[in-house]
């Protein structure tokens, strides 16, 4: 499917009421990591949530739809190969693998769960 990375325009909302074309779930427990993504892709018009492990993502999934997830690798509870591997089993989300752990197993273990890409932390974010 096409992403679109700008607000829907089909629509007559104002500028407070904007439809979001694209929606990203971000996962990750560094809460400056997380707000630097959402701020970085709000200015994209791309709509961004932050949540901290587990649990809340899968809260998220259930409550909305998302286009992407960008999920941390080191989390609080249940890890993101974890989450990697049951994303993957019950959806065909994109998946972005952001972590710190940089060793050539961890990409290929979390690109062989699923994820769509792995960037390394850290990151600038136009990466």
């Amino acid at each position: 499917r096409t992403m679109q990375a700008f607000p829907d325009s089909t629509s007559e909302t104002s500028s407070t009421e904007q439809r979001w074309a694209v929606r990203a779930l971000i996962v990750d427990d560094d809460v400056a990591i997380r707000e630097l993504l959402c701020d970085y892709l709000t200015r994209f018009n791309i709509q961004a949530q932050g949540v901290t492990d587990g649990a809340q993502m899968r809260q998220a999934l259930s409550d909305q739809t998302f286009d992407v997830v960008v999920l941390d690798l080191m989390l609080p509870g249940e890890d993101g190969l974890s989450l990697c591997r049951w994303l993957r089993s019950t959806s065909d989300i994109p998946i972005l693998m952001l972590t710190a752990r940089c060793e050539p197993t961890d990409r290929i273990i979390g690109l062989e769960l699923g994820a769509d890409d792995y960037m390394a932390k850290p990151f600038e974010p136009r990466e």
